[in-house]
């Protein structure tokens, strides 16, 4: 690699895009300034500012202008799409904004060096508070991943073949939810690729710091630019890859016991689950057997992302997530009318009323990636973990690492399901959350990725 890269990324695509700036028109001499907005007319981009109409086909490229740091701002971005956070906020960005047209949705894409658009990410997923070690893990990991899906999508420009994410046959319904390749941009803004809000959360001089003394580094492994994944807590376990995406082994995404390390550092006896012996790592307890995941999920076993410090969630949990309480286990609890609706309309099948949730196969994490639903008119089994989180939840569970209760049976019909859970987020990779406690313990960042990325090596890159 000779430099840094420039990235695109898309921000909002919608029938009207509302912007705001003092821009430079493409390669000519004119501008445009104040309240924008941008439409389809006839294939082509229609940017209406005031009285002024302009048409631009197939786009155009706007580079914000202007004295000092040039910025522009989007009115009405979604963060959060789909999540139980959703909501809409106004989001100021450095770079240049592309318009395109797709279909009668006019499509804003950022345009970004890599290292200002990590700024941001680093921001977005976290506080920008949080300690040098936490924010300097990061930095690496969401470099690598993005540096590793822009590899991945020039192999597929090039032949590669693209994995079935979906298997749907006589009662079995198995879809895996990974970033998808973007024909107009590279990566999306959301939580579904990193979050990126432009500079609306303002990067620190901390995390400038982290940035610049990481500028260019990745994680490697066989001299391969790491997928490096991060969810915000792994319950205590982390997941591997072939569980949650495409079922192939990733040597350096596997379980890990999210604790301080050394083999019989940790005792399991309190939970009922007997740990093997090893050397130099505890070895995390086989909950993917129902009965371990049980006594797992059920008890609030020792983890570095087992912490109730509000100072440290505070470094990972922006004031949006800090709506979520009970990350490190949890409960929902469905009355039967509601989880048969639920049911129904998420995954579009009528199963009547829903007889039993019956746990079929879980991985190393506890987190189910198989999982039948009984009802009176249908029987399904469903996966992977977010087709299950999905299904089960107007928005998402939290996890897929939970244990069913069946309340109040009669006539073989329960009026309540308790789910108890574990963890938010799919447990891959680095536990945003387990790595702030490792950072305010004074653990290194490389101590951090070594433990949430076993083998990897770090390498700066440009």
């Amino acid at each position: 690699m000779t430099g840094e890269p420039t990235i695109a990324v898309g921000i909002v695509e919608a029938p009207c895009v509302t912007f705001e700036g003092v821009f430079s028109v493409g390669e000519s001499p004119a501008t445009i300034r104040g309240r924008c907005t941008a439409r389809v007319e006839r294939g082509a981009v229609l940017i209406e500012c005031g009285a002024a109409r302009t048409t631009y086909s197939p786009g155009i490229l706007l580079t914000p202008s202007g004295d000092g740091a040039p910025s522009f701002l989007l009115c009405g971005v979604t963060i959060g799409i789909s999540f139980h956070w959703e909501r809409k906020e106004d989001q100021r960005f450095t770079g240049a904004l592309r318009l395109l047209v797709r279909g009668e949705r006019v499509v804003a894409i950022n345009v970004v060096p890599l290292e200002e658009y990590l700024a941001s990410v680093i921001s977005s997923e976290m506080s920008s508070s949080g300690s040098t070690s936490l924010l300097e893990a990061h930095a690496v990991t969401s470099r690598s991943w993005l540096l590793a899906q822009l590899a991945r999508s020039r192999a597929l420009r090039e032949g590669m073949k693209r994995p079935p994410s979906l298997r749907e046959e006589n009662g079995l319904r198995v879809r895996w939810y990974d970033r998808e390749e973007h024909d107009l941009y590279d990566v999306c803004a959301d939580d579904h690729c990193q979050r990126y809000q432009g500079i609306t959360k303002a990067a620190t001089p901390n995390v400038a710091r982290a940035i610049d003394g990481t500028r260019g580094e990745a994680l490697l492994y066989d001299g391969e630019v790491c997928d490096a994944r991060f969810s915000k807590s792994c319950g205590g376990i982390t997941e591997p890859f072939s569980m949650v995406w495409e079922p192939k082994n990733v040597p350096y995404l596997v379980n890990v016991r999210d604790d301080r390390g050394g083999a019989g550092s940790s005792s399991l006896a309190d939970v009922g689950v007997e740990s093997a012996p090893g050397a130099g790592r505890s070895v995390p307890p086989d909950v993917s057997v129902e009965a371990a995941a049980g006594a797992w999920i059920r008890s609030s076993p020792d983890a570095f992302c087992n912490t109730s410090d509000r100072e440290i969630l505070s470094q990972v949990l922006l004031k949006y997530d800090q709506e979520t309480t009970d990350f490190y286990r949890w409960t929902v609890a469905y009355r039967q009318e509601e989880i048969a609706a639920i049911v129904r309309e998420r995954s579009g099948v009528d199963f009547g009323a829903i007889l039993d949730i019956v746990p079929v196969e879980r991985g190393p994490s506890g987190r189910l990636s198989l999982l039948r639903i009984v009802g009176e008119k249908k029987t399904l089994t469903i996966g992977k973990e977010l087709e299950i989180r999905r299904t089960l939840s107007r928005s998402h569970l939290y996890s897929s690492a939970f244990v069913v209760d069946a309340l109040d049976v009669r006539g073989g019909v329960p009026g309540n399901f308790i789910l108890t859970g574990a963890g938010w987020g799919h447990g891959v990779g680095l536990c945003q959350i387990g790595a702030a406690v490792m950072g305010a313990r004074g653990y290194a960042p490389r101590e951090i990725l070594q433990h949430y990325f076993p083998g990897t090596t770090l390498k700066r890159l440009y």
